[in-house]
């Protein structure tokens, strides 16, 4: 599975910053994992990882969120294709800062936005 130009939004983030209002574009060139996101409660995101295996990555993510917070993390994640077609990545996350927690999160694919 490749990321290359893929957009995705939360489908659940019980504990983390992003929301439906929040949407992750994804690059990939061979292992290499690069990315944006923006919206709800994140000003600006940027991603950096790599593909660790045909259907898992590791990021690092930073951001920086409307209350003013810089704040960074890892994730490892596990990618899916649905009935639909579309991609779903499942995290398992943490912060490097902040109150230095960490969850679970599960995206899905979006085009045409």
């Amino acid at each position: 599975m490749n990321l290359h130009n893929k957009k995705f939004r939360a489908v659940a983030n019980n504990q983390g910053l992003s929301s439906n209002e929040t949407t992750f574009q994804y690059y990939q060139k061979g292992e290499t994992i690069t990315g944006v996101y923006n919206g709800g409660k994140i000003v600006e995101g940027s991603i950096v990882g790599k593909q660790t295996g045909d259907y898992t990555i590791e990021l690092l993510f930073q951001c920086l969120t409307t209350e003013g917070e810089l704040l960074s993390g890892t994730s490892q994640g596990t990618l899916t294709l649905n009935q639909a077609g579309k991609m779903e990545i499942q995290f398992d996350w943490h912060w490097f800062n902040g109150d230095q927690s960490g969850g679970k999160s599960h995206y899905i694919e979006v085009e045409g936005e």
